[in-house]
């Protein structure tokens, strides 16, 4: 170990900012849907090392930026593809725009890098400062710049239900931490005075800590419920609609017509409810009799569809506003509830800054950008439990997808990731639905055009699925809801807060009592 630290502390210049993107990008293999966890630690013990050897603070942040640019670079690759599916010529700014993405991401690690170099000493009070400054920049990255905390580092645990229970009582950001002090740890081993067994007792203790969670998981699954609700029967509806055909106007009445034999095909229990995915109505709904005519044909005799739809209205202002929105319409073709996207994407779905960017939004469908809603809701749908819908990437806000003051018994994802094709991407959205499910402790069904759709208990169990790129339609019961409220769902981010801060005081008391004991 202390071999391997010397070889890559003897970096500099370019070879050291190469060494550390190369790291970054070595654990994003961890992320889903491949899940090599062994990568961590060779990539979060090379980062930890070249962090430290910085020469000043500035240093170690710049080295925590390349390892991140990293990390991003190869965990949001497939952003680059949704520019190929457009037909307006954004083809050239695919690079940019996972660059980009990558760099401001970047900017979280950097932060966690230059907290490390900051503790004196060396041992594993440094690590527990890290992994707490990782935790709290994760957490940031939820909200600034919009917010995108695409790919914790939590989700790299999806592959067993069992390391996904946690998230019930400490969120995904609380695993997070976890993951990050266990990769990170081993990195005291190269440390004077900590080699043998002092080392291996400095890793045991993260390790246990996921070990106790894991076990604690396997009971909570043990003692998990298959209710479901009664009288309720989900069917989702999956066209695999090309994303450059989808908006042609020439084939969207096709779409549609396809997706209404779609939901009116036999089966042996019929649906009471159907579910298209985002925008698949490629219409302003409500603003087209004929169409909602159409859609209303989806719906089972005495039950609804629920489709995703483009919404033209006025504001007050007297300006007209275009929403992502969700519409539950019945058999005469009524609308009976609507919910707006309230969470926009940067770019996909309004351009900041416009005034000052020559471009348009990538989202195609609707002329200008599309207005934001009022926020979270629980919706009221006939015959189905309260429910809160998110449209797209609203699902990966840990914290943000259900209200506590009107708890929903469900919750409900639209989306299309069919800009991404046969990416992580897709993958990686499917894994951040099933953490909500587990943090707030409550069902959630996914539709999307061309996949992944599935349904997900409340303990992230995936009961019905229908994979990606795959065409058709797959039924299932709604699982009910446990009566419990996890943790999480109670406290929120304040339980995953209070348990970094903690961490990170107890880094910083172990760093200094090494300090006085070898000054």
């Amino acid at each position: 170990m202390e071999s391997l630290r010397a070889r890559l502390r003897q970096l500099r210049g370019w070879p050291r900012r190469g060494m550390a993107l190369a790291l970054g990008a070595l654990a994003a293999l961890a992320l889903p849907p491949t899940y090599v966890l062994p990568a961590l630690l060779p990539s979060f013990v090379g980062l930890v090392w070249l962090a430290e050897a910085a020469d000043r603070p500035r240093q170690a942040f710049y080295m925590g930026w390349w390892w991140g640019w990293g990390f991003f670079i190869a965990g949001l690759y497939w952003v680059g593809i949704a520019f190929f599916n457009d037909s307006r010529g954004y083809e050239w700014l695919a690079p940019l725009g996972v660059l980009g993405l990558a760099a401001v991401q970047a900017l979280f690690p950097a932060v966690a890098a230059l907290a490390l170099r900051l503790v004196p000493g060396t041992g594993p009070g440094r690590i527990l400062v890290f992994a707490a400054a990782w935790t709290a920049m994760e957490w940031v990255r939820s909200w600034a710049f919009s917010g995108f905390p695409w790919n914790l580092l939590g989700s790299v645990w999806a592959f067993a239900d069992a390391f996904l229970q946690p998230a019930a009582w400490i969120g995904t950001y609380g695993l997070g931490l976890v993951t990050v002090s266990l990769a990170a740890m081993p990195a005291v081993m190269a440390d004077k005075g900590w080699g043998g067994h002092r080392g291996w007792l400095a890793v045991a203790g993260p390790l246990a800590v996921l070990a106790g969670l894991t076990v604690a998981g396997a009971f909570r699954l043990a003692e998990a419920g298959t209710a479901v609700v009664p009288d309720v029967r989900l069917r989702l509806v999956q066209p695999n609609i090309p994303q450059k055909e989808k908006w042609a106007r020439e084939l969207r009445g096709h779409h549609v017509a396809r997706q209404v034999e779609l939901s009116r095909n036999p089966s042996e229990t019929q649906p009471t409810h159907v579910i298209w995915g985002e925008t698949m109505v490629p219409f302003f709904l409500t603003s087209e009799p004929r169409v909602l005519k159409a859609v209303g044909l989806a719906a089972p005799e005495g039950g609804l569809v629920v489709v995703g739809a483009p919404r033209g209205d006025v504001g007050p202002d007297g300006q007209r506003q275009v929403f992502n929105s969700l519409h539950a319409l019945d058999r005469k073709g009524e609308v009976v509830a609507t919910y707006d996207k309230a969470h926009l994407v940067p770019f996909g779905e309004y351009v900041p800054l416009r005034g000052l960017l020559p471009i348009g939004k990538l989202a195609q469908g609707t002329g200008g950008d599309f207005s934001a809603g009022p926020g979270i809701a629980t919706l009221r749908i006939p015959g189905l439990p309260p429910v809160s819908p998110l449209i797209c990437y609203e699902v990966i806000f840990p914290g943000a997808v259900a209200s506590r003051e009107d708890r929903p018994r469900w919750l409900l994802n639209l989306t299309n990731d069919s800009w991404y094709g046969r990416s992580s991407g897709p993958y990686q959205h499917f894994v951040a639905s099933r953490l909500r499910a587990v943090e707030e402790g409550l069902p959630l069904v996914r539709v999307a055009n061309g996949g992944i759709s599935g349904i997900v208990d409340a303990y992230g169990r995936v009961r019905t699925i229908l994979g990606l790129a795959e065409t058709g339609i797959v039924d299932g019961p709604l699982p009910d809801a446990p009566a419990d409220v996890p943790p999480y769902a109670r406290y929120g981010d304040a339980i995953p807060a209070l348990l970094a801060l903690a961490w990170g005081a107890l880094g910083l008391l172990v760093a200094w009592r090494g300090r006085r004991r070898t000054s």
